[in-house]
């Protein structure tokens, strides 16, 4: 069994298993966190991370395989949904560390502990998304 077809098979769950630790650290936070109400808007970086795991998982990578600079067919929308996809990763990723930094600095807000754990909610689900994405679209060359 070669390493790409052990990838194949173990890497949906070991995602799985990243994507769960990833929600775990941000419900353990949550719970924690019983004398400051956590708003709303510390929910939304985690859950624009799950969408944008999602989303970069509706792309096939042999849709990107063959590209011409004049395609305005299925490689052109793959490349913009798959563009938009990891913006919305990126953005998510930098909206957590900026929960972090202001729940480190400012006084009546959640825990500081709540700020690690939405940048780790969202590190561990975008890299499950990653994982998940290589591992069911693992092809030998």
């Amino acid at each position: 069994m070669g390493l790409v077809e052990l990838w194949r098979n173990l890497g949906p769950g070991l995602a799985g298993a990243v994507f769960g630790a990833g929600w775990w650290f941000w419900v353990d936070a949550v719970a924690c966190s019983q004398d400051v109400t956590v708003p709303f808007l510390h929910y939304l970086p985690g859950i624009f991370a799950s969408l944008a795991a999602l989303m970069f998982n509706c792309v096939r990578q042999d849709e990107l395989q063959d590209y011409s600079p004049f395609d305005d067919g299925e490689a052109c929308r793959s490349r913009t949904w798959l563009f938009l996809s990891y913006v919305i990763a990126f953005v998510s990723l930098a909206g957590s560390a900026g929960m972090l930094v202001q729940d480190a600095l400012l006084p009546d807000t959640p825990s500081s502990w709540t700020g690690i754990a939405g940048v780790l909610q969202c590190t561990f689900v975008l890299t499950s998304g990653l994982m998940y994405w290589t591992s069911r679209s693992a092809t030998e060359y």
